[in-house]
């Protein structure tokens, strides 16, 4: 977990942002695969590498989010 705490914060929402919403038009990879994921579709293995590739940054940034809140309720430790 060193890795994601030395990330620069505003690094990864930039990855987020333009990776993880490429392409912007007219419906961004991660949003599309997330709605296949939820109706059942999400089978071929084109799809599901997409939607990692696009959702990773999303995840990297969440876990990042909640260390610093936990850092700042714990203290800074």
């Amino acid at each position: 977990m060193k890795f994601i705490d030395q990330l620069p914060l505003s690094a990864l929402l930039l990855i987020a942002l333009t990776l993880g919403l490429a392409p912007f038009s007219p419906q961004p990879h991660v949003v599309e695969k997330l709605g296949m994921l939820f109706n059942g579709e999400l089978s071929k293995p084109i799809d599901i590498f997409d939607l990692l590739m696009h959702g990773t940054p999303w995840v990297l940034l969440a876990i990042k989010l909640i260390r610093s809140g936990m850092s700042q309720v714990n203290g800074g430790r």
